[in-house]
This record gives C-alpha cells, structure tokens and sequence, in this order.
C-alpha cells in the first residue's frame, strides 16, 4: 500500500513539472502592444453570412456594422523645394545659390479604425508628405492625427488620434476569399462620406506594377491585391473592403482607370498583409521585411521552354543572392518554388505575399523543383535587407537611416582612393526622398550644407530633425563631386 502512494505520488509530481514550466512560458511571454489595442475582433458582432446575392440582409448588417469604423482623412501639404542659382555659386561658391519654393496643396481619402483605442490604417499615399492630418469620424467630430509609421512598399500607414471608445472593425481573414464571393468597399468618394459600394471578388494576387517606381529592385514592393468590380473612387483609398460578415479583408488602394476615376476594377491590399505590417509598425515603429535572397520570375512559356520545365506551376529563380537566407539553405538559381508551407504559389505576388506575412529571424519551409527535376524541401531563415536576423525598432533603425537610406561609415582604404578624410557611404536605399533624387548605392556624402559630415549618426540625425533647404555634397565612385539640393 505504501509503495503505490509513492509511485501516485511520483506520477503527480512528474505530471506537475511540465504544467509548471508550461505555466511559467505562457506566463512571461511576450505582449506586444498591437496585441493589446488591435480589438475589433474581441468585440465584433459577426452578421450572417451570405456569399450569394440571394438577400440583402448580409449586405445592410454588414454596412451597418462597419460604416462608423471607417473614417475621412484631409491633409494638407506644403513642399519646400530647392533650385541652384549657378550664376550666383559662381561667384560665392557652392550651396551659396540655393533658393526655397513652397507650394501648398490638400488632399482626403478614407481610413480604417483598428483599435478602440485610436490606431487608423490607411494608404501611404493618402498622408505621404502631409504637413497636416485630420481625421473625421462618421459622427463628424474631428481629430488632429499623428504618423505612427509608414511602409510604401504596401503602400499602408497607421496613423493615431487621441480618442477612446472608438468601433474597430473585426479583421477577417483574406487567405479564406473565394473569386466570385461578395464584399462591400466602404469610405469616402468625392468627400462623400459614408458611402457604401458592394462588387465581387474577381481575382486575387494580382499585380499591377503600381508600386514599381516607388522601390529599388533588391526591396521588390509586395503586390498582391484583391480586384474586385466594386466602384472605388479618388477618396476610397484608404477604406474598407468587407465581406458580408462585416469583417475587413482589405484596404482600398487602387483603381484602373483612364480617366483617374471607377470603369470596372478596384484593387485593395489584401487584410493579412494588411494586418503583419500595422501590427510591425505599432510594435516596432517600422516594419520588419524578412527576404529570401532571390531574384523571381512568374513562369511564362519562353522560360518554361528554355529551362526545360515540365509545366508553368510555381515561381522560377533567376539567381540567388550572395550570404542571402536562400544561399545558405542550398537553394540553386533555375530552381522553381512551388510551395511556402503548405501554400502551393503560382506567381510572383502569391510568393511575395506569403513571404511578405514574416519577419527577418523567421524561418520558412520551401518545397522546390530543383535544375535536375527533383523535389527538395528546404528551411531557410529570412533576414533583412542589409542580412541581419535580427529584430530592429524605429530607434536602432534610425541612428543609421534616414529618408529612406541607411549609411556606413568609409574604411580608411575607402577613404585614401577618394581623398578625403571625412564622409559616410549609401549603404541601402529603399523608397524615400534620396532615392527619388537620385543618390545611389555606394554613394558617399561628404557634406551636409557646408558642414562636414563625420558619421552615419551625424548625418541621420540633421536628416531627421533639419527643417528647411539642405545641400549635400556627395561623392560619386569615381571621384566626382556633385551637389544635391531639396528642401525638409
């Protein structure tokens, strides 16, 4: 008798270890802050489904349930320009010779409430370069908004008002989307507010280059919209795309059209994308873009043929880049993705998608068709663009980055084939005003309106806090000197 109380004994104690130890994982584990103030979700009131245009009971509760969770948005702008007056740098030298430009402008669009506690998505394009946000909720009171962050890659922004009690919309889930099924385009045409459209789903992953010019080619921008024949309007961007649950399964972004208004396709940013980069933004202050390395192709006829393929299923390799996640799991260039997980992909924009769903230190499970013919499965660890695995917030980021371009600091060898003792190089450009004014890679800027520039943390912080004309002395591959002026 005795020696069975002390085997029941031994068991309970056995079984207590791995309740505790499981107790104490969940019990010290990670909170984010979106995780906290995302909440539509914990409060929704889902409507019947209807995924057939039998009745209209799906489409009124579902307006009804989502129209007080999306919001107007008004900018206004002011862009300060810079031009180089050469006869004047003549004679007093350059930068003497920079003259300031403002021109004013105003612009509105729709948003989406997330978070009871304030937090609004939208598109980058709705608020980029604003001076000035408003956002004005269904019942007409009216915030002063704050930028939490940006990422034109997906062309999304977060922004945030001091207001409690607010309705989120329930987020719902894009992957389970079938063509042909029902939704409804929620927002603000025209600054008609509140207006309600209904259309299908008419097809999914689908790129249309939109964001193409905004990007560099080693940071490919994540194009993979849901189209739909609901009419969207100048103003729309930004809204809800619902479907009869009154759940958000996307966000407004874009229209075809000649004319820059409705004529039969709109395409929004489907919500799980549209989900992993506000939830980024709110945690971190920027997003975390994990990469696999590769360089993509959708397989068309001419590439199936010339590499011998046996079909058009997956996305092909062109080349694989150097110390990148992809290189270190093995995978060859010629190769054919044609799986992420359990996700079969069939283009660039489903990959790019699913890849665009993770962060850099994430590892993701490919299932390949190799050169020779044969199917592989290989784990490989996303990383960033400049290769780390690590996480990163705005703060780290920023010491080193700005306006769309992260520095380095000049080797001594670097700086003797130039000849010059101070100076920092381009390192990485992503989407941002450098960029757009034609700095490069491997660039190095030398100084910052006359004054030397030291380091990459003193160059990123005049580019962060200056305000006004600036002039940057920049130093090209060669050795040549040129001069680049724009306003902050």
């Amino acid at each position: 008798m005795s020696n069975t109380w002390k085997y029941l004994g031994v068991g309970i104690l056995g079984g207590m270890v791995p309740f505790a130890f499981g107790y104490i994982l969940n019990a010290t584990s990670y909170s984010s802050l979106s995780d906290e103030v995302i909440d539509g979700n914990r409060f929704a009131h889902q409507v019947n489904y209807s995924g057939v245009p039998a009745g209209t009971e799906g489409f009124i509760e579902a307006s009804e349930s989502t129209i007080n969770s999306v919001v107007h948005v008004t900018t206004k702008v002011v862009k300060t320009t810079v031009q180089r007056d050469p006869l004047y740098e003549f004679f007093y030298g350059p930068g003497t010779g920079n003259r300031e430009y403002k021109q004013y402008g105003a612009g509105s669009g729709s948003g989406v409430i997330v978070s009871s506690e304030g937090y609004i998505v939208t598109n980058n394009h709705v608020i980029e370069d604003a001076s000035e946000i408003e956002v004005i909720l269904n019942d007409n009171s009216k915030y002063t908004a704050t930028v939490i962050g940006t990422d034109p890659s997906t062309d999304i922004a977060v922004l945030k008002i001091e207001a409690s009690g607010l309705k989120p919309i329930p987020l719902g889930n894009s992957d389970d989307l079938r063509i042909g099924e029902w939704v409804l385009a929620v927002g603000n045409p025209f600054n008609l507010t509140s207006t309600v459209t209904a259309g299908i789903v008419s097809a999914k992953a689908r790129n249309i280059n939109l964001l193409s010019d905004k990007t560099r080619a080693t940071a490919v921008p994540i194009e993979s919209f849901i189209q739909t024949d609901a009419a969207v309007n100048p103003g729309n961007s930004g809204g809800a795309l619902v479907n009869t649950r009154g759940e958000l399964v996307g966000i407004n972004t874009a229209i075809a059209s000649q004319t820059g208004s409705y004529s039969g396709y709109s395409f929004a940013v489907p919500v799980n994308l549209v989900n992993k980069v506000m939830r980024d933004i709110i945690d971190f202050g920027v997003v975390q873009r994990g990469y696999l390395g590769v360089q993509i192709a959708d397989i068309n006829q001419e590439i199936k043929e010339k590499n011998d393929l046996p079909s058009t299923k997956g996305v092909f390799i062109s080349s694989v880049t150097e110390d990148g996640g992809a290189e270190k799991a093995g995978i060859k260039a010629n190769s054919v993705i044609l799986k992420v997980g359990s996700k079969d992909v069939n283009s660039v924009a489903e990959l790019q998608e699913e890849i665009g769903k993770r962060r850099p230190g994430d590892k993701v499970s490919l299932t390949l068709r190799t050169e020779d013919g044969e199917q592989e499965i290989k784990e490989v660890v996303l990383r960033s663009a400049d290769g780390a695995t690590d996480l990163k917030s705005k703060e780290e980021m920023s010491k080193t980055s700005a306006l769309g371009a992260t520095f380095a600091e000049l080797s001594a060898k670097e700086k003797k084939e130039l000849n010059i003792s101070n100076g920092v190089k381009v390192k990485t450009l992503e989407p941002g005003k450098l960029r757009s004014l034609g700095l490069q890679e491997g660039m190095v800027i030398s100084k910052f309106n006359q004054e030397p520039v030291d380091s990459p943390e003193d160059l990123t912080s005049k580019l962060n806090n200056y305000k006004g004309g600036v002039l940057l002395e920049v130093i090209l591959e060669s050795g040549k000197k040129e001069y680049l002026g724009f306003g902050l």
